[in-house]
């Protein structure tokens, strides 16, 4: 009974409203260490749901769990960036000193192990979660360390000893990140004008903010480059009195963290550039969804909105401008990459899994509450912020013609300085691997999994949206590398993280990771390239939304600049037979069911 009353409890501080179905369940989570199967149909009626609903929500997200955990759930990294740190060792280090292996709870209840995919660390690998506490630069002699303070005081947070730079050591956060910021530009991480761009904005009608915006060239920064002022456009011109603004902070691209560090640094000029926002559409509410892996930030973030509360940016009347009400509120997600798609990411903060919806209707049209939405992220904000307050005519003369502005790249792998840098649209390749100090780049990978993986001869490229778009994931990968090892490693990421709705992104990833296996196994024939470039081609072209429309990329991007790491490994298949079956693996089911070993007889 006391179980029943504490879900009754959550659930009544959420409103009973179905849409906070992912705050309940969270909730009840961190109260009980997972969501009880047997309080599901407790949850959906005071939910005004379905059970399934509550079911389908749980299996969904990989921070969600339908079973009992260990108190502490240590998450290591386990994306390429981290392996080639080192993290391998530092999880057969955790294995010794637990006496369990990943996947496993300790017999106490205390400790569970579990690999998870991109935490926002690539610039600090290896790294880790203990609980909601970040973990970085782990070694395996870190580890004996680490349990024995866990096992001392069951709180994460005692492994927090030296806390990293900026706001990382305030109050609200104390961790151990380290923002790494190397180079910083004029739009995003130089000096600014707290409130300039807003209090200028509001001096305007909606309609002149937005023709200011799209007369910068603004693109959005999430990689697609729509032009952020026309879609701006095409919410305030919608039908429909409820309008939303939604901030996209899920940075779940393996490699990317830039998001990371403006929310630490630059998180009054995020709410202000959505403060913007919703003046140009007419929006009274907006939504800033957070994932999971970046939960400690939450409540520095919940500060600085109730201090823009106070200051009067953000409630009624905001800045003295009669009926301009708007607010803030933050959704956390709970791990789940395919919520970085827009679609994705309303269907999360309607309380759903994060399945992506059909288009047309876009979001603009029909979005959160299927009423006209501006999805943007965490980056763009920041940029429209910086264009109202210093004019479209100095952002766009700031990059090149078709890219304006500046660009926050996340920097790592094998360079002498990984972090931050924010340079002009245009820098090429070259110029960015001389800044990372990377000379003995062989590839690089922009875009993260998702972008091409490009090599030296193409390093006079530009970083821009008519050469090499990226959301700001940039990846360097020395001549030691194995490559193939790399568009594996990718190839997995995405088997595990489509959300299984379209046949073409579920089967598709798996059969060309499972060719890509044979390959690197040397079992491979030079047919098997022409077999992954048409199956990766029909999977983009049939897949339902842009992660399966992006997942075969780092094998089509490495056949087309990297062909010879196909060649070499191999054989022409001259005999006619196929080289990847194995007979003898074939007939193992077989001989368990006889009970003996069948025999072969060779002519």
């Amino acid at each position: 009974m006391l179980k029943e009353a504490k879900i009754k409890k959550i659930c009544k501080r959420f409103g009973n409203d179905r849409t906070r179905m992912m705050d309940i369940v969270r909730e009840i989570q961190q109260e009980f260490g997972y969501v009880p199967p047997k309080y599901y149909d407790l949850i959906a009626r005071e939910a005004n749901t379905h059970r399934v609903e509550v079911q389908s929500v749980v299996s969904f997200y990989t921070f969600l769990s339908d079973r009992k955990k260990g108190k502490i759930i240590i998450r290591l990294c386990e994306d390429i960036i981290d392996k080639m740190a080192g993290a391998d060792e530092v999880a057969a280090a955790f294995e010794r000193e637990l006496g369990i292996a990943f996947g496993e709870t300790t017999d106490d209840g205390k400790f569970s192990l579990e690999w998870t995919a991109c935490i926002g660390m690539s610039d600090q690998a290896p790294a880790a979660l203990a609980n909601d506490t970040v973990l970085t630069n782990l070694t395996p002699e870190k580890v004996p360390e680490i349990i024995q303070a866990l096992k001392k005081k069951a709180d994460p947070q005692v492994l927090v000893t030296e806390c990293g730079d900026g706001n990382n050591a305030d109050q609200l956060i104390q961790t151990m990140v380290q923002n790494n910021i190397c180079e910083r530009g004029e739009v995003l991480l130089g000096d600014y004008d707290l409130e300039a761009g807003l209090r200028k904005a509001i001096e305007k009608t909606p309609e002149e903010v937005i023709e200011d915006v799209k007369n910068s060239g603004l693109r959005g920064r999430g990689g697609a480059g729509f032009l952020v002022g026309l879609k701006w456009e095409f919410t305030r011109n919608a039908p429909g009195e409820d309008k939303y603004i939604l901030c996209n902070a899920d940075e779940g691209e393996p490699g990317t963290f830039k998001d990371r560090v403006l929310l630490t640094e630059r998180p009054d000029l995020v709410f202000e550039g959505m403060t913007v926002a919703a003046f140009a559409i007419g929006a009274q509410t907006g939504i800033v969804y957070l994932r999971a892996e970046y939960a400690y930030l939450r409540a520095f973030l919940e500060d600085v909105l109730n201090r823009r509360r106070a200051a009067g940016l953000l409630g009624n009347n905001i800045c003295g401008k009669d009926g301009f009400n708007f607010d803030i509120r933050i959704q956390m997600g709970a791990g789940a990459y395919i919520c970085g798609e827009e679609s994705s990411l309303i269907s999360s903060c309607e309380g759903m899994r994060g399945d992506p919806s059909d288009r047309p209707p876009f979001p603009a049209i029909a979005g959160y509450r299927v009423a006209p939405t501006a999805v943007n992220n965490v980056e763009s904000y920041c940029c429209a912020t910086r264009v109202m307050d210093k004019g479209a005519d100095w952002f766009s003369g700031i990059g090149t013609e078709k890219s304006a502005g500046t660009k926050l790249l996340s920097v790592c792998g094998d360079c002498e300085r990984p972090g931050i840098y924010e340079l002009p649209f245009g820098v090429t390749v070259n110029e960015l691997l001389k800044k990372v100090g990377a000379e003995d780049a062989a590839a690089m990978q922009v875009g993260g999994p998702s972008g091409q993986m490009i090599n030296p001869s193409q390093f006079d490229r530009a970083i821009s949206f008519e050469d090499l778009p990226t959301g700001g994931s940039i990846m360097v990968f020395n001549k030691q590398r194995d490559l193939l090892e790399v568009v594996e490693a990718f190839m997995e990421f995405f088997a595990e993280e489509d959300c299984g709705y379209c046949v073409p992104c579920r089967v598709g990833n798996v059969l060309l990771l499972n060719r890509l296996k044979q390959i690197r196994n040397g079992k491979g024939v030079t047919e098997d390239m022409d077999y992954l470039e048409k199956l990766g081609k029909a999977t983009k072209r049939m897949s339902r939304c842009g992660l399966g429309q992006t997942s075969p990329n780092p094998i089509l991007s490495t056949l087309e600049n990297f062909r010879p790491i196909y060649t070499e490994v191999v054989r022409d298949n001259t005999s006619g037979l196929q080289k990847s079956f194995d007979v003898l693996e074939a007939m193992e089911q077989a001989n368990e069911v006889t009970g003996r070993q069948s025999v072969l007889f060779h002519a």
